[in-house]
Formats: C-alpha cells, sequence, structure tokens
C-alpha cells in the first residue's frame, strides 16, 4: 500500500513539474521571439543577406553633443550588421555611411548638423581589430571595402561618437543623421 501511494506522489509531481516548465518556457519562447523579430531588419539580394540588428534598421544618428575620446566612443551604442554570402563564391561589397537626405528634410536640419570632422566612427568586423575614422576621411563615403567567402558570414559592429577636441557646444541641439548601405561591386 505504501509503494502504491508513493508511486501515485512521484507520478503526480512529475506531471505538476512538466506543467510548471511548459508555462515557464513556452511564454519566455515568445516573448524572446517577439523583441528579435522587430530588432531585426533585413536587406536580401540574390548574393548576401544584410540583417541590421536595430530597430533604426540601417540609420546611424548622433543626437547629444558630448565630445569624448576614442577610448571611450568605443564604448558608446554600437550599431550590429550581419552579412551573409548565399553563393559558393567569394563576393566583393562596400560598406558605405551616408547622409539621410530624407530623414534631415523631414527634420528640417539642414542648418543644425554635425560636421563631418567633428564625428568619429569605428568599425569591427569578426575578431579582426577595431578602425577608427573621422567621417570626413572616407573616401566617396566608404567605410569598409572587403570580400565575403562563399556561404561565409561576418558580423560588423559600428559606433558614432563626437571627438574630445570638438569645438561644437556640449548640450547643443546639433545632430548627425546617417544610413548604412551594403553595395556588391563587380568581379
Amino acid at each position: 500500500m505504501y509503494q502504491i501511494n508513493r508511486r501515485r506522489e512521484i507520478i503526480k509531481n512529475t506531471v505538476y513539474i512538466f506543467f510548471i516548465m511548459l508555462l515557464a518556457i513556452i511564454p519566455t519562447y515568445y516573448i524572446y521571439n517577439k523583441f528579435q523579430g522587430d530588432r531585426n531588419i533585413d536587406f536580401n539580394s540574390e548574393s548576401l543577406d544584410v540583417t541590421y540588428h536595430e530597430k533604426s534598421g540601417n540609420k546611424l544618428s548622433l543626437t547629444k553633443i558630448t565630445p569624448v575620446t576614442d577610448s571611450v566612443g568605443l564604448s558608446s551604442k554600437t550599431y550590429l550588421i550581419s552579412i551573409k554570402n548565399n553563393l559558393t563564391e567569394d563576393v566583393d561589397y562596400k560598406l558605405k555611411v551616408l547622409d539621410d537626405i530624407e530623414k534631415i528634410k523631414e527634420d528640417e536640419c539642414q542648418d543644425i548638423t554635425i560636421p563631418k570632422d567633428d564625428i568619429r566612427i569605428s568599425i569591427k568586423t569578426n575578431k579582426k581589430a577595431t578602425k577608427i575614422y573621422s567621417l570626413n576621411e572616407l573616401e566617396n563615403d566608404v567605410l569598409l571595402t572587403d570580400t565575403i567567402n562563399a556561404l561565409e558570414k561576418k558580423d560588423i559592429s559600428i559606433r558614432v561618437w563626437i571627438r574630445q577636441d570638438s569645438s561644437l557646444p556640449r548640450g547643443s541641439k546639433m545632430h548627425y543623421h546617417g544610413i548604412m548601405q551594403i553595395e556588391e561591386e563587380d568581379r
């Protein structure tokens, strides 16, 4: 008799634990996927899948004038991009940072745009060293020219900040709107 009651108790507890685990896992899964879906914005072509992991997609913005050193700037907000090559051959591409003309017109902020020589930008690809530039140093707005191997995936992180020795008034309403753009190059 004691064996039967013990066995029933074990089965009952196992069922309770199963339902509690189910109630914990399913909502967590749906909550995670809801927020992931909102953040990942994809731009796909025949050969490359480009995913911007921010709600703003491929848009950059700098809204606070807070001059900082490069070491502090490297800890600022990160814009993440994933690029996946769908082909069985290598693909050359460029990552450009362009002015967001539409946003500038929409906000009517042509007169309060931060000068490009005051904006610092860093880029890090996979496990390579971080490179830092001033936005005005970019030739034809190209931040990165690279090759992605067949069926490879690359992760890129970009950070933007105001250079330390900027003469801009701290806390002013000046800002910058930019767009990150991936272009495939012909071989």
